[in-house]
């Protein structure tokens, strides 16, 4: 079987199409047009209640939610914000924009928060994100405990997470927000797009207003009715709100998220159980209590040179199938040493060592067992290309 296009979306389901002509027929895409019930609000509240949240509020993308959530904790400027070393450009961009300071922390082998290293860092943070890359998750329980003692607020990243569960609990309600991604690449697809969860009304209500509703816009979140008296007029405007159209677009799929995570898991787990048989390949497991929906693999190569590991590369490329060596892609945005943009950008070797032999590949949720297969031949045979005594 020739390899799937992996960089394609599952389709969207026939049941949008009615909302979307509707759309285009009154024009009516501005969150804040009708009295009640538009595509936004239906949203949020639909999104809220799966995740078990009391507020979500749909803002245009992940960075946008990260943002907002830091500024509705209301850190003063500088302020120190803990994030793994592991994560995307626009985690520290957000802090950053949030006017704080990114404080990096190493991430092991498995991807995962050092938690000797997290403990470490910690006495002068004033917020931390943890961002679940990739889909994979620290360990909740221990990074909860040390940030409640010391009275520090948790953001999750839960852009690559949506569907995930630790020990029951759903990935993005464990601190005290929680943000999610909808661009093209996440288990539900708006092209672009992002919301926040949370169960406390002031951060909530603080964020409703940074996000652009002005003047009384914000009645027309009425689940947050008495919390908005006290800021009105007090907060600035940054006018990042979600349109109707993506709303209708995210709600349609709504519907198919199980599916798709259990689609996901299958795929990934038939990948990773053929690749694991090659010794050079490492795919860290979940942690126990870790209930994985992951859209992609993630895995390392050991006991290979770098120019071992770009021929592996190059031999899966030249099959059709993109093979992302994290720390070896230039100029990669998941690369903390590409982060020019913070100042003091600190070392941090063992993420660094990570970095340099963690391979990432798309396994979107629509293919197939068959297409799996083809997938997992396809990285085998690259294998046997780079080092072929090992065939």
């Amino acid at each position: 079987m020739p390899l799937p296009d992996m960089h394609t979306a599952e389709a969207l389901p026939d049941r949008v199409r009615a909302e979307v002509d509707r759309l285009l027929a009154t024009g009516d895409l501005f969150r804040y047009h009708a009295a009640q019930d538009a595509p936004v609000t239906l949203l949020e509240a639909e999104f809220a209640q799966m995740l078990g949240s009391r507020y979500a509020l749909a803002v245009s993308s992940c960075s946008a939610a990260l943002f907002l959530s830091l500024k509705a904790l209301d850190l003063p400027r500088d302020a120190r914000v803990m994030i793994p070393g592991f994560t995307f450009a626009a985690v520290p961009s957000a802090v950053l924009h949030a006017d704080c300071l990114p404080v990096l922390c190493e991430v092991g082998a498995d991807y995962r928060i050092d938690l000797e290293d997290f403990a470490a860092k910690l006495p002068p943070v004033a917020a931390v994100i943890i961002s679940h890359m990739r889909g994979h998750t620290s360990d909740m329980d221990a990074i909860m405990a040390q940030c409640d003692a010391a009275g520090v607020p948790v953001i999750e990243d839960a852009a690559h997470s949506l569907g995930t569960t630790w020990h029951g609990r759903k990935i993005g309600t464990i601190g005290r927000l929680g943000c999610f991604s909808f661009q093209s690449y996440k288990m539900i697809n708006a092209g672009e797009g992002g919301i926040l969860v949370t169960d406390d009304a002031d951060l909530a209500a603080r964020a409703v207003i940074m996000s652009g509703a002005y003047e009384h816009n914000w009645r027309k979140h009425p689940v947050l009715a008495d919390a908005f008296a006290a800021h009105q007029n007090q907060l600035p405007l940054y006018n990042l709100r979600l349109g109707n159209l993506s709303a209708a677009l995210v709600r349609a799929q709504l519907p198919e998220l199980a599916r798709r995570v259990a689609d996901g898991r299958r795929n990934h787990d038939l990948v990773a159980e053929r690749l694991q048989r090659a010794p050079q390949v490492t795919v860290p497991s979940p942690l126990p209590g870790e209930v994985r929906a992951p859209d992609s693999i993630q895995f390392n190569l050991g006991g290979m040179s770098d120019a071992q590991v770009q021929d592996f590369v190059d031999a899966a490329g030249a099959e059709g199938l993109k093979v992302q060596v994290f720390g070896q892609s230039a100029d990669n945005a998941r690369a903390f040493w590409n982060w020019q943009f913070i100042p003091d950008l600190p070392e941090l070797p063992q993420t660094r060592a990570m970095l340099m032999r963690a391979c990432d590949v798309r396994l979107p949720v629509h293919l197939s067992v068959a297409e799996c297969e083809t997938v997992a031949d396809t990285l085998l045979r690259a294998l046997d290309t780079a080092i072929p005594q090992a065939a």
